[in-house]
C-alpha cells in the first residue's frame, strides 16, 4: 500500500505559518526558470543519451510510455460513452458530515433512496440533524445523528469511537483492513478557480482538494477502497445566499438535490472527480494556458469579480 496513515494532517493545511507561503512562491518562481533549462537539455542532449545509457528493458518501457498514455486516454474516452457497472450501495453504512442541511442533507436522503442500510449524520445544529434523521427514518432507512464539530479533532475521535461501536465500521484504517469503503469530499470549483471576497473559503477548499488528490493516489494499490471529489459551481443553499453572477441564465445555481444525485451516481461509478456542471472542465482548461490579463477580463465580464458584493450567506 502506498498510503501512509501517519501523513493524515492533524489540522487544516491552510493554517500553517506565513513562512511556508513565501517559501512556496520562491520555489515556484525558481522552478519555472529551472524547468526551461531541464526541458531544453533533455530534448537536445539528455533524452538520447539516457536511452543509450539505460538497459534495454527500461529503454523499451520509456519508448512505449507515450503509446501507453494514448491507450489509456482512448480507453477512458470510450468507457465514458458506454454504460458502466454501478456499485451496489444497499446494505452499506453511510456517514455524512454536515448532514443536517444543504448538500449534506440531500446526500443523506439520496443514499437512503438508493437503499443504504444505515445513515449516520454529523453536524453542529441539533435541530437540523434531528429533522433530517426523522425524515429519513420515515422512509424505512435507519438513521442516527450525532452533534460533532469536525473542526475539533478530539470530538471527531470521540464520536468515531461511538460510531464504530454501533456499526462495527471505522474510517479509513478500517476500510483498508476490510478492503471495502469509499471516501467522498464535497469540494468546490473555487478550489481551482478562486474569486475575490472569499479568501478563507477558497483557501480551505484548495487545501481540501490537495488532500483528496494525495489520498486518491495513495489508494491506487488499495483494492476495494476509492475516493470521489465533487467540485460543484455555485449551489442554491443558504451558504451562498446573496451571491450573484452577471448571467444567471447561462450559469444558474445548482440545486442541492441535483448535486446529491450526481454525487451518489459518481460514487457508484467509482469516479474520482466530478465537476458540476460539466462546463467547469472548460474553465479549468482555459486557466491552464490563458494569460492572467485574459482571465481577469473573463472575471469582470462574467460578474465573478463582484459576485460577493451582495453576499449574505455564510462561509
Amino acid at each position: 500500500m502506498r498510503i501512509n496513515l501517519q501523513e493524515l494532517p492533524s489540522r487544516c493545511p491552510c493554517t500553517v505559518g506565513r513562512g511556508y507561503q513565501h517559501a512556496c512562491v520562491f520555489v515556484c518562481v525558481c522552478a519555472r526558470k529551472l524547468a526551461v533549462n531541464i526541458i531544453g537539455y533533455s530534448l537536445l542532449i539528455g533524452f538520447p543519451r539516457a536511452l543509450f545509457e539505460m538497459d534495454l528493458k527500461s529503454a523499451c518501457r520509456l519508448c512505449l510510455f507515450p503509446v501507453q498514455m494514448l491507450y489509456y486516454i482512448l480507453r477512458a474516452s470510450l468507457f465514458s460513452l458506454l454504460p458502466s457497472r454501478r456499485k451496489d450501495v444497499t446494505k452499506e453504512v453511510v456517514l455524512i458530515t454536515g448532514g443536517g442541511r444543504g448538500i449534506g442533507r440531500n446526500l443523506a436522503k439520496e443514499f437512503a433512496k438508493q437503499g443504504a442500510r444505515k445513515v449516520i449524520l454529523w453536524g453542529r445544529t441539533e435541530k437540523c440533524l434531528k429533522e433530517t434523521a426523522e425524515e429519513i427514518s420515515l422512509t424505512g432507512t435507519e438513521c442516527h445523528y450525532f452533534l460533532c464539530d469536525v473542526a475539533n479533532r478530539e470530538e471527531v475521535y470521540r464520536q468515531a469511537k461511538v460510531v464504530r461501536e454501533k456499526t462495527t465500521k471505522a474510517f479509513l484504517p478500517r476500510m483498508l483492513e476490510l478492503q471495502h469503503g469509499h471516501v467522498v469530499c464535497i469540494n468546490s470549483i473555487l478550489s481551482q478557480s478562486p474569486i475575490p471576497g472569499a479568501i478563507d473559503y477558497c483557501t480551505s477548499k484548495a487545501s481540501s482538494l490537495a488532500f483528496m488528490e494525495s489520498l486518491t493516489l495513495g489508494l491506487l494499490d488499495c483494492p476495494g477502497v476509492g475516493c470521489t471529489t465533487v467540485l460543484p459551481f455555485h449551489t442554491n443553499t443558504e451558504m451562498f445566499q446573496g451571491m450573484r453572477v452577471r448571467f444567471p441564465q447561462l450559469f444558474p445555481p445548482l440545486r442541492p438535490e441535483v448535486v446529491a444525485q450526481k454525487t451518489v451516481d459518481a460514487v457508484r461509478a467509482d469516479k474520482a472527480y466530478l465537476y458540476l456542471p460539466w462546463t467547469m472542465h472548460a474553465l479549468v482548461f482555459l486557466k491552464s494556458f490563458m494569460p492572467q490579463v485574459s482571465l481577469e477580463e473573463i472575471y469582470r465580464f462574467s460578474g465573478t469579480y463582484t459576485c460577493m458584493n451582495t453576499f449574505k450567506g455564510r462561509t
